[in-house]
Order: C-alpha cells, then structure tokens, then sequence
C-alpha cells in the first residue's frame, strides 16, 4: 500500500544512505536524498518533505546547524540517526528541535515503527471516517489531510508546513473557538513572548492565500481577544 509521505534522508555514508532509501521505498514512502546538509536544505526547501531522516556527523555543518535551521520556519518532524550515542549528543539533538533520536546500528522494523509514530503524531488527520475521503469542505475550500493540501475552487492554494497545520486544527474542531494558547501549544509546542504575534503572522499569511479581505470572516473567524474558529455550514 502506497501511503505517498515524502521522507528526506541526509546521510553521507554512502552505504546507509542506499539501505535507508531502499527501506523506505520497499514500504510505500518516496525516498528524496541527500549527502551534505547544504543539499538536505535545498532538498527541503524544493519538496518539502512530510519526515527528515538526518545523520548528524555531515561533511559540509553539523546537523545541529540543520536542526536549527530547519526550525526557524517549520515544523517538519525529524529524526536523527546518528552513530553519536551519548546522552549529551541526544539531549542537544532533542532540545533543538528534533522529535526523535536512533542510534547507529539501528533495526529496520524499528527505525519504520518509529517514523510511522512520529507521522501518525505530527499529521494533522481527521478521526476515522470523521470527514468523508480525508477531506475537509467549507464553501469553495477543500482540505485534503492525506495530501496536505488545500484547494479554492479546485485551484491548489500553497501554504507552508506550519500554515497547514495551523487550518487543518482548526477544521478539526470546525465551530468550535480555539484559544490562541490552545493553538500555539498544538502547533508549536511552547509558548514565549512571540508566540501570540507568530499566530498571528501565521493567520494573516493564510487569509491572504485563501484571498480573504481584512475583517472578512468567511471560512475563519477571529475571536478578539480569545482566538480563532473555522466556520461551518451554520455560521
């Protein structure tokens, strides 16, 4: 079974970058990779794949630095495969954003448990058979959660990784207000002194793609004050 999720693989030894990538392709994923961690974000930025597999010890900087770089925008979940077993190297790894650590060796039926885990975590899906196909439907708006992707009047709206998370939340408890904390701990995981002001960056980005005048409330709705709610056939 075809489950059609885009997993990047960053990893310069030649010979776990051809097991890795034959692994995943034998179990329905699409396999994109790379050698250096220059061409692992290049990779990123022109696909924008749903998983990274990343070795830390790269040729060009460190995966820390990719780490890093990767979640200065988005939320695309990653795991690092390293030979670095050592708490510290872990610890680091995980605090700079990473959603999970497997060490050099590793077992193949582990290293798949764990990346279905982590998709199953970080998508955004509807409960079974909760929406029909996988889909959502509001007016002209349709959210496909298997392909992440929206559409408006069957044109395919672009969004980022974390724009997309953010409107299929809220579809997800589609008439229901969500707090703006609720969302930021949902979506981020955290909350700072930006994160209020990230939202709403993040909320008129998306109002903009979906062509929405200010103070329109068509599709969503803000709440002053207390947050945002995606509307339904009743509103």
């Amino acid at each position: 079974m075809s489950n059609k999720y885009k997993i990047l693989i960053v990893e310069d030894e030649e010979n776990i970058l051809k097991f890795v990538t034959a692994l995943f392709e034998a179990n329905g994923y699409q396999a994109l990779t790379a050698n250096t961690a220059e061409l692992g974000l290049l990779m990123f930025t022109s696909h924008m794949p749903d998983l990274i597999i990343l070795d830390l010890g790269l040729p060009d900087f460190d995966g820390i630095q990719f780490i890093k770089a990767i979640r200065k925008d988005f939320l695309t979940p990653i795991i690092v495969l390293s030979a670095r077993s050592g708490e510290s190297d872990k610890v680091e790894a995980l605090d700079t954003g990473a959603n999970d650590y497997v060490t050099k060796p590793f077992g193949s039926a582990e290293l798949l448990a764990r990346v279905r885990t982590i998709l199953r975590s970080s998508r955004h899906s509807c409960e079974e058979g909760k929406f029909p196909g996988g889909k959502f439907t509001s007016g002209c708006m349709v959210i496909d959660y298997d392909s992440r992707r929206i559409y408006l009047d069957d044109a395919e709206i672009k969004l980022t990784q974390t724009e997309f998370n953010i409107l299929a939340l809220l579809s997800e408890h589609c008439g229901k207000v969500l707090t703006y904390s609720a969302i930021i701990k949902e979506i981020w995981g955290y909350s700072d002194s930006g994160s209020i002001k990230k939202l709403q960056v993040n909320m008129a980005n998306i109002r903009r793609k979906l062509m929405l005048k200010p103070g329109e409330n068509k599709y969503i709705s803000n709440e002053l004050g207390i947050g945002y709610k995606m509307k339904n056939e009743n509103d």
